[in-house]
């Protein structure tokens, strides 16, 4: 059932002030001094201390806390490509989800145009301002590319959130079902619908926490991706199986999880009874899922289903990530945000779902939480999110020697819990403000 109307939608970007983010001053200019310290002439001696050194920069300018967060608007979630314009709206909601869950303030960037190439070199040039790079709703195969180089060429971190966000949520959903079942990640045999972006980088993640590559099968559009095809992209070669083992409902018996990022009502409930006991299912396709959660438990009442839908357990959210990843990688100065410190966050946020959940946070879901089947993911409104996973991705980030800053986690994990609860504060002054009310 619709939370909204379609009118609602419309009237919550349109009341008031267009959209849904605006740059707020956090220095006063209420004298002629104060002028004179913000733009000329006072100016003039923190521009002349980053000409000397670079690094101040992150001393004199909010570059530190700001990200871009970059689309041309080809892959927009269950739009397609509808371009840069159209998928603004999108982007603007990014920034409000940094800035609710992390406090990290972000420019929406939106390009205009579909050529790998200009794109690069746009985002490229942006590295002055930005502290971090957020790439966002570009299609596949031309993002694995713009990643690539753009981590390649540039010394902030650069993060596809489609890709990277989906694996590190659902793998700390592996990690806690994997400590339900008994199984070991070793002996998976997963069955993979859809070969995108998020699909590539979901099961190139599980391959990185121990999941064998032989025992991925892999579906694209055309069927079971193996080396008797033609024409495959390098990276569903990656994937390929020796032969073709057939068809998904032939392949998936006695599999041990299933991973969608395809399309909806393509996983059956005969499937799914043919699976291996326990089986682990993560339906990831917005907004319907590959099969429905009520389907799935109704043919295997063991399985432990995962979904995109919050009107479901175990909801896959990519909010338990990118902020509080940007936030732990901008606090370090990372150069990157690198493997070990994408584990550590699927770590964090697995160890986190183990831990009583405060009444506030149950009363929200009318039902009371608690580490299990249902509930092998923490709830993005958990406040101790961000204090956990930011300080697990500046640990891994000193430890693998990406972190230009050292941080004390002690008194930096205190330090978030202050944070977060400032910014509600001044959020809801803003809003108060401008007396909307939806």
């Amino acid at each position: 059932m619709a939370l909204f109307t379609k009118e609602e939608a419309l009237d919550y970007h349109s009341k008031g002030r267009k959209g849904k983010v605006e740059v707020v001053p956090v220095k006063p200019c209420k004298s002629q001094k104060h002028l004179s310290l913000a733009y000329s002439p006072g100016v003039a001696q923190p521009c002349l201390a980053i000409a000397k050194d670079p690094s101040l920069a992150y001393e004199y300018t909010a570059k530190g806390n700001l990200v871009a967060v970059v689309s041309n608007g080809t892959a927009v979630l269950g739009l397609g490509n509808i371009g840069a314009l159209a998928g603004k709206p999108v982007m603007e909601g990014k920034g409000v989800l940094f800035k609710m869950f992390a406090d990290i303030d972000v420019y929406d960037i939106n390009i205009g145009t579909e050529d790998p190439d200009k794109l690069i070199e746009c985002v490229k040039l942006l590295e002055p301002t930005f502290g971090g790079i957020n790439l966002e709703d570009i299609k596949a195969p031309e993002c694995f590319r713009i990643e690539e180089e753009l981590k390649a060429q540039m010394n902030i971190p650069v993060f596809h959130d489609d890709q990277h966000g989906t694996a590190i949520i659902s793998g700390a959903g592996i990690i806690n079902a994997l400590a339900i079942t008994g199984k070991r990640i070793e002996d998976l045999k997963v069955v993979v619908s859809g070969a995108g972006a998020g699909a590539t980088a979901c099961t190139k993640f599980y391959i990185g926490m121990g999941v064998r590559r032989e025992n991925v099968f892999m579906f694209d559009s055309r069927g079971l991706i193996h080396q008797g095809r033609e024409k495959l992209t390098p990276q569903k070669r990656y994937f390929a199986q020796d032969k073709d083992y057939g068809t998904l409902a032939e392949v998936i018996r006695g599999a041990d999880m299933f991973l969608g990022l395809s399309t909806k009502d393509v996983l059956t409930q005969d499937m799914v009874r043919s699976m291996a006991d326990h089986p682990i299912i993560f339906a990831c396709a917005n907004p319907d899922p590959e099969i429905t959660y009520e389907d799935a438990k109704a043919a295997r009442p063991d399985c432990i289903m995962g979904t995109g839908r919050s009107d479901f357990p175990n909801q896959i959210n990519n909010v338990l990530g990118f902020p509080s990843i940007f936030r732990g990688a901008l606090d370090t100065r990372a150069t990157a945000i690198n493997e070990d410190m994408k584990l550590a966050a699927a770590n964090a946020l697995a160890a986190l779902a183990k831990e009583p959940v405060s009444e506030d946070i149950n009363a929200l879901y009318g039902r009371t939480l608690s580490f299990g089947p249902d509930y092998i993911i923490p709830s993005p409104f958990d406040p101790r999110v961000l204090e956990w996973v930011a300080s697990a991705v500046a640990k891994a980030a000193m430890d693998s020697g990406v972190a230009t800053v050292q941080l004390d986690l002690d008194a930096y994990r205190e330090s978030l819990r202050a944070r977060l609860a400032g910014v509600k504060e001044r959020i809801a002054l803003v809003v108060d403000y401008y007396g909307l009310d939806f």
